[in-house]
């Protein structure tokens, strides 16, 4: 409801307590002033006492106990009394205010290099590497805002599995569905994925581009020099976070005939990956277990935030007028009736 046209006015939509809570107070002292119209009333009847002394009458009992008519004489004041009350509200400015925030944020591109070869179904992750990385690499995915996400995987060779899309549904289906079975290639092609990746970045006009290359091995496959296609993605602003997946030694595999845990050595490559990490100017990690794969991508999200724009809109609505219309209404009607019979009828 406005109070826009005469016809609102009217309304007694103004005078409902919901009404009163909806509304912000641009003058909120003024709303103390009420506590002084019952003084201001009585001060009132005091001075008209004194100005006006009233001539005793004798008049039967009954007329001044039991006619309705005598009270009048209470109408003018009580116009008077509601007529101040009207103008306090309006000096107190009642308002609504209705706020819009508008956002949109300029996304970073982001391209996972998840390796899938043969050594990452070691079981010093729960249930394997492969799995652990997956699970970590959905939560990611799904914490971004506005970014745009793509994946490739590789073992002895590179394959683009997603673009990068904003579509992060279908990206987590797509992540889910990672196997072992996706290539046949053998190996650890880390040079073809960074490669691959950095295809699939390089006409990106985003400001900021990002790689994470997951890995547990050294390159022992593929036709692409990993120092040389972390420098070809340097070129393109690229930069480069590295993790290293696994740990050290003995590390479990399977189970035996017995169903004892199998153990087998594993090495890991930090060289290369930490080199690569440099070139890139992003950062080296080492996960020795799922919490620290957790934590490190939890870290990365804290780095690569994007730029989220907030727009205010703040837009307020007046409504004192409506209590001004009636606050004149009323000492209108009190100036009218206070000197008619009204005010003077039975006067004690």
């Amino acid at each position: 409801m406005n109070a826009n046209n005469v016809a609102d006015f009217f309304s007694f939509y103004w005078f409902s307590p919901d009404t009163f809570r909806s509304f912000e107070w641009e003058n909120l002292w003024a709303l103390h002033l009420l506590w002084f119209v019952p003084l201001l009333f009585t001060l009132r009847k005091f001075i008209k006492f004194l100005k006006n002394p009233v001539l005793e009458l004798s008049l039967p009992g009954s007329i001044s106990q039991s006619n309705p008519w005598t009270y009048l004489r209470l109408i003018p004041g009580l116009f008077f009394l509601l007529g101040t009350l009207m103008l306090i509200i309006a000096l107190a400015r009642p308002q609504r205010t209705n706020e819009r925030v508008e956002q949109y944020t300029e996304g970073i591109d982001i391209m996972i290099v998840l390796d899938i070869s043969e050594s990452m179904d070691l079981q010093d992750f729960e249930p394997n590497r492969l799995e652990a990385a997956k699970e970590t690499a959905i939560d990611f995915i799904n914490g971004r805002f506005g970014d745009r996400i793509g994946m490739v995987i590789f073992s002895g060779e590179a394959y683009s599995l997603a673009p990068l899309t904003t579509d992060y549904a279908l990206l987590t289906d797509l992540v889910k569905d990672i196997s072992f079975n996706m290539m046949d290639a053998k190996g650890t092609a880390i040079g073809s994925a960074l490669a691959a990746g950095t295809n699939r970045m390089r006409e990106s006009e985003s400001k900021s581009k990002v790689m994470i290359l997951l890995s547990d091995g050294e390159n022992n496959a593929g036709n692409v020099d990993p120092i040389f296609a972390a420098q070809l993605a340097a070129a393109l602003d690229i930069k480069i976070y590295t993790i290293a997946v696994g740990k050290d030694g003995m590390v479990p595999y399977g189970v035996d005939f017995f169903g004892r845990p199998q153990m087998i050595e594993s090495y890991l490559d930090e060289s290369t990956l930490r080199e690569i990490a440099e070139i890139g100017g992003g950062r080296f990690y080492r996960a020795s277990d799922d919490n620290a794969l957790e934590k490190i991508f939890d870290e990365i999200d804290n780095l690569e935030k994007a730029e989220i724009i907030e727009s205010r809109y703040k837009e307020t609505v007046d409504y004192y007028r409506s209590y001004l219309f009636w606050g004149i209404l009323l000492f209108l009607s009190w100036l009218g009736l206070k000197s008619t019979f009204f005010n003077n009828f039975l006067l004690d």
